[in-house]
C-alpha cells in the first residue's frame, strides 16, 4: 500500500500539512505526535508511569486545588 509512495508524494503531503496548519504549527505537532507515540510504545512495553509523569501529575493536580480555591 505504501510501497508506491516516493519522494514527490511524500513532498506533496508535506506541503498539504503546511498548508492546512501553517508552518508555525508543525513544531508543535511534531512534539505532540511525537510524544503520543512516546507513550504509546511505553504503554506496550508495561512500564506504566515513569517518574517524571508521576511527579508532572502531582505538580498539576497542586495547581488544580489552587484554581478552586
Amino acid at each position: 500500500m505504501f510501497g508506491s509512495l516516493g519522494v514527490p508524494e511524500l513532498l506533496l503531503i508535506l506541503l498539504i500539512v503546511i498548508i492546512i496548519f501553517g508552518a508555525s504549527k508543525l513544531p508543535q505537532l511534531g512534539k505532540g505526535l511525537g510524544e503520543g507515540i512516546k507513550n504509546f510504545r511505553s504503554s506496550l512495553k508495561g512500564e506504566g508511569a515513569s517518574k517524571d509523569n508521576a511527579s508532572k501529575d502531582t505538580a498539576a493536580k497542586g495547581s488544580d486545588n489552587s484554581k478552586d480555591s
